[in-house]
């Protein structure tokens, strides 16, 4: 099975409680048009049945677009709905593993120390370097990088990365220049009135 394609620029990582009553399926079929490259599936309250059910959606909805799903911390979720790839976290399922029962999904890795850079395996689509800056959506996050802090860690990996934590519109050209592959938002569009056009302002173009 060939891998599917992978474009960082703009990875929309979801939240249901930041999407509101306008749920999370539908705040990303309105966001693909500002540019969004691709969605990653985080709902870590969810039981295994209702983090199912939201995949299948959400691949409905991306179905065609070129745009890859993947799936937060679930290995057997991704597999299970025919997900594109899998996000794990230092604490999660070992990359290794992942890599062994599924060497055709997408694999990507948080990082936020030079040691986790180092010891992040050269076969991994990409590292996810963060935060850069502190954020609600996840408090349990590591300190802060900061941009020097962020260029350094893209610096050292072997595989593209994707900066994440407390990106906007304001700060995203800046984040961009760090050398990162793309950028990681979770409120920047899933909380937006329009999340169009808050996809396209993080791209620096217009809805």
């Amino acid at each position: 099975m060939s891998r599917p394609a992978l474009d960082l620029d703009l990875y929309l990582v979801t939240d249901s409680a930041l999407c509101g009553p306008r749920g999370v399926v539908e705040t990303v079929r309105r966001a693909l048009p500002g540019g969004v490259t691709a969605v990653q599936v985080r709902e870590p309250r969810a039981t295994t049945r209702e983090l199912c059910a939201l995949s299948r959606e959400l691949l409905a909805v991306l179905a065609g677009t070129g745009v890859p799903l993947l799936v937060n911390d679930r290995l057997d979720v991704a597999l299970a709905v025919g997900a594109q790839g899998v996000h794990l976290g230092q604490s999660d399922l070992p990359a290794e593993d992942a890599h062994r029962v599924a060497p055709e999904l997408l694999l990507g890795l948080s990082v936020s120390t030079p040691e986790q850079v180092a010891a992040a395996p050269d076969w991994l689509d990409y590292l996810g370097v963060g935060p850069v800056r502190a954020t609600a959506t996840k408090p349990e996050a590591a300190a802060p990088l900061g941009l020097a802090g962020t260029a350094a860690l893209v610096a050292a990996a072997r595989v593209p990365c994707v900066a994440i934590g407390g990106i906007g519109p304001a700060n995203a050209a800046e984040v961009r220049s760090t050398g990162v592959a793309g950028i990681a938002v979770v409120s920047a569009v899933c909380a937006a009135d329009d999340p169009a056009a808050a996809a396209a302002a993080l791209r620096g173009r217009r809805a």
